[in-house]
């Protein structure tokens, strides 16, 4: 009886890159989240309408994709470490001129520089993982690093809350930055140098001759609606628990944490499932999860809701983003050839920016701020009008993800059968 064959694990030093990376990530990640809870503290502070918090996400992530375009045309040609270098310490001198915003315009100025260099530390730290980790575990290394946007909420956002609420709105920018100033530190010494896709190419890849590829073009679009399924929704989504929900701002914390927590599991055990059911299966079942519960929250009315339902309401929306994304991120990874993998996740993280930064735009065109006074109460409060039209429009987006997962999914799997057919008819093979 033969044995079966043991699945396939990381060596330490994999582990040692995964967990790097994650910490890159997680630096990256919560410069971007905690703006977003942190959204009606400093729309207060600085007199900019709650209506308007959209575009301050959007300037990140426009900033992020203009920046992801520029670098498709050369981060190919470094040292992966060196360019996460670089694209690490701008990304901490962005964060921490936040803290030095006086009013809407130098806000938006700081998140551009940030989303500048943000943007292509996603693309090379994805790209450094494809680089140093099999196929065959690839899930579950992307499952692990991108459990940093779970960290991220679990510490990270509940932290920057009480920074604000103990100091002031800006303490969590400076924070951030001095938190990303460490791990550039670490990345930068103790990765090893990553040259690896730079040896044997003796010719320049034409950018188009990329994009023309029919299953590259499938998998940006796929990422396109991704993430405006998502950002249509989450930058609204701490001034719609506050001001038409009643949520008290002293447990926004607390909801993040109970989130990331959820999130934090659901991408380690999807991670695994994506390299044992794939993508698609898996992605599927968190797409419509996202219906579901966008559906039950953002579009159905509600006026008040019990903190406990909010939270449980949270964790279900977390659960189903973090399946929805490793699958989609796992599966974008296999697309490219290793020699243009780094100019491949450029374009990515710039389609993901872009995306992002349209849907946040087009919800703040939805939304409004009204003037409401609640049964029984003599003063009228702020809230927000237009929540269930931006509902529809994330639903939408979601109930075609599950589509193009099983056609990109379905490329990628055709293309690893031709590459083994022709190394298999070469006279080496």
């Amino acid at each position: 009886m033969v044995s079966p064959v043991p699945p396939p694990q990381m060596t330490r030093q994999q582990w040692g890159i995964v967990l790097l990376i994650g910490a890159v990530q997680f630096v990256n990640i919560l410069d971007f989240v905690i703006v977003m809870p942190l959204g009606p503290d400093f729309a207060r502070a600085l007199g900019i309408p709650e209506s308007h918090l959209g575009y301050v996400g959007g300037a990140y992530t426009a900033a992020a994709c203009v920046s992801g375009l520029l670098g498709s045309l050369f981060l190919d040609r470094f040292d992966r470490r060196k360019a996460l270098a670089v694209a690490m310490l701008g990304l901490v001198a962005g964060t921490a001129s936040g803290a030095l915003a006086t009013d809407l315009p130098t806000l938006l100025v700081a998140r551009v520089l940030a989303g500048a260099f943000g943007g292509p530390a996603t693309s090379i730290a994805f790209s450094i993982i494809a680089d140093a980790i099999p196929n065959a575990l690839r899930g579950r290394a992307m499952g692990t690093v991108m459990g940093a946007f779970s960290i991220a909420s679990v510490f990270g956002v509940p932290a920057g809350l009480w920074l604000a609420e103990a100091f002031s709105w800006r303490a969590p920018f400076l924070g951030v930055a001095a938190v990303g100033l460490v791990v550039a530190a670490a990345a930068i010494f103790a990765l090893p140098p990553m040259r690896g896709h730079l040896e044997g190419v003796q010719h320049k890849v034409d950018v188009m001759a990329l994009v023309s590829q029919p299953l590259v073009q499938l998998s940006y679009l796929m990422t396109a609606i991704v993430m405006m399924a998502g950002f249509v929704i989450i930058p609204n989504i701490a001034a719609y628990l506050q001001m038409n929900l009643g949520f008290p701002r002293s447990a926004l914390k607390y909801a993040y944490g109970a989130g990331g927590i959820a999130s934090l599991l659901a991408t380690q055990l999807g991670g695994r499932a994506v390299d044992r059911f794939g993508s698609f299966r898996v992605g599927t079942v968190g797409a419509l999860l996202v219906v579901v519960v966008v559906f039950s929250f953002f579009y159905l009315p509600h006026t008040s809701m019990a903190v406990w339902a909010v939270l449980l309401v949270f964790v279900a929306f977390m659960v189903s983003n973090g399946l929805r994304n490793v699958s989609y991120n796992t599966l974008t990874t296999k697309v490219p050839a290793p020699e243009v993998r780094a100019r491949f996740q450029s374009l990515q993280s710039a389609t993901q920016h872009g995306a992002s930064a349209a849907a946040a735009i087009l919800s703040a065109q939805i939304l409004t701020t009204v003037d409401w006074l609640p049964a029984g109460a003599t003063v009228p409060v702020h809230r927000l009008e237009g929540m269930p039209t931006v509902a529809l429009v994330s639903m939408g987006l979601s109930l075609s993800i599950p589509v193009l997962l099983y056609v990109v999914e379905r490329g990628v799997k055709l293309k690893a059968i031709r590459a083994e057919v022709t190394r298999a008819a070469q006279p080496n093979g």
